[in-house]
């Protein structure tokens, strides 16, 4: 899969990542990784403000915030989401599921289902110390119970989530870094 493991060291892809107890049966799992010049305070305001109609997902904003850019400065209005709180994500929201500042922020998504959900994705974002300031730890996970569901998984959601949190990791990096100086 396209970027699974990208920016991520072995050791951070085979340790355990805050919610990954969330999504137990996941059949989609992604690590991706970046050091940032900027302690872990300085990082964690702007994933928290993370979310449509927000600060945006400091990706590819024609795709995933409707041509709206993504927010360049910290906004203390969106620092207030807490464990429990919806997460704008244009026709869904994410529910914050874990927020411990300055360390650890999970979004999930479980849709419903009779059994269990037809769609689980967890997201999280763990920070760790680093002698440059930040190592921002991602993991994603997913399981999907609908046909075609591993299918889904293996050429849309992945390669795209791949992409977009790619993207969103350097443009992080580059904000708190610029900002912390």
């Amino acid at each position: 899969m396209i970027f699974q493991f990208w920016g991520a060291t072995t050791e951070e892809v085979k340790s355990t990542v805050v919610g990954d107890d969330l999504c137990r049966n996941a059949t989609l799992i992604a690590t991706r990784s970046i050091s940032i010049s900027a302690p872990p305070q300085d990082v964690f305001p702007w994933i928290r403000q993370m979310g449509f109609g927000r600060a945006g997902w400091y990706s590819y904003d024609w795709l995933d915030n409707l041509g709206r850019k993504s927010a360049t400065t910290i906004h203390d209005e969106w620092q207030t989401v807490n464990a429990g709180d919806k997460v704008p994500s244009g026709p869904i929201s994410f529910t914050a599921a874990v927020v411990e500042p300055p360390r650890h922020f999970v979004l999930e998504i479980k849709s419903p289902g009779k059994k269990s959900p037809k769609l689980h994705f967890t997201l999280a974002y763990e920070l760790r110390d680093d002698p440059q300031g930040t190592r921002l730890v991602t993991r994603m996970r997913s399981h999907c119970s609908f046909p075609l569901g591993s299918l889904f998984e293996k050429l849309v959601l992945g390669p795209g989530d791949g992409l977009m949190l790619r993207r969103q990791l350097l443009t992080i990096s580059k904000n708190a870094s610029q900002t912390s100086q």
